[in-house]
């Protein structure tokens, strides 16, 4: 019990660490920097990484996933570049996929367990991602982007706060065996709570503060779906954190799970509604 109650207490320790420098560094990198190249070459980055964590928890094999994780970067540049052309990047990159299957491994036995991984990571990371691009280069800027990340980090942090000191009723124990409905609303909160903070620092005056606080919410709920959807992944392929890349805070994977979500949703709703 006490070296579980160690582990727990380093892992806070080491979160809080990494947030204290790695948060101002971020901070200013996407204030100060143009979206292109900066911006564009973060996201890239991002993806490629996390699509790698994600071809390595369902163990594909090097000699496809080096290549998947180097489509993927080409098709998040490509949807930079032409949003226009989406759908031709993405055709031309499951052709890519499959043709590779095909020749580089001999037998077909495999061949949906290893290009089933491959096609979900290629399109739920990279293609999901490229809505952030979208948010900083055809909606209302950067503002939005830190709506997004202000939004799902402190919903993510309330998730886990409440949700360890107060959390009783387990939310869905076959996915997520800690996450809890305390848990859920403290999610909520602070996805509300991001938004409005964005919008006070910002002064942005698109939107006034009940519809800010309304879109705070729906971020808070996507980015619990997001995670849902994380863990779902990992719990299928039965690992607990997609890496160790990020101390205390597990994979770039873990990091952005509920981005992932979040993003396209803002984008939706900014654009749509």
């Amino acid at each position: 019990m006490l070296v579980e109650e160690h582990r727990t207490t380093s892992s806070f320790v080491k979160r809080h660490i990494v947030a204290v420098f790695a948060l101002p560094v971020l901070i200013s990198y996407l204030y100060f920097l143009p979206a292109t190249p900066y911006f564009q070459a973060l996201l890239i980055l991002i993806g490629m990484a996390a699509m790698w964590e994600f071809y390595s928890m369902y163990k594909v094999p090097v000699k496809l996933a080096v290549p998947g994780v180097v489509i993927g970067g080409i098709l998040l540049y490509s949807f930079c570049l032409r949003p226009g052309s989406s759908l031709d990047a993405m055709f031309i990159s499951l052709f890519c996929l499959l043709i590779l299957r095909l020749f580089l491994v001999k037998t077909p036995s495999g061949s949906m367990s290893e290009t089933g991984p491959l096609v979900v990571g290629l399109f739920y990371i990279a293609g999901f991602l490229s809505f952030q691009w979208f948010l900083r280069t055809e909606e209302l800027g950067r503002e939005f982007i830190f709506l997004l990340y202000a939004s799902v980090w402190l919903a993510d942090s309330m998730a886990l706060y409440v949700g360890t000191y107060m959390g009783k009723h387990k939310l869905y124990p076959s996915y997520s065996p800690n996450k809890t409905v305390e848990g859920a609303f403290g999610s909520l909160f602070g996805g509300m709570l991001g938004a409005v903070i964005i919008k006070v620092v910002f002064g942005i005056s698109e939107y006034s503060f009940p519809v800010f606080i309304i879109i705070g919410a729906v971020m808070g709920t996507a980015a619990l779906v997001g995670d849902l959807v994380e863990s779902m992944f990992k719990r299928d392929a039965g690992v607990k954190d997609s890496g160790t890349f990020i101390p205390g805070h597990g994979g770039i994977f873990d990091k952005i799970d509920g981005m992932l979500i979040a993003g396209p949703v803002l984008y939706l709703l900014v654009r749509y509604v």
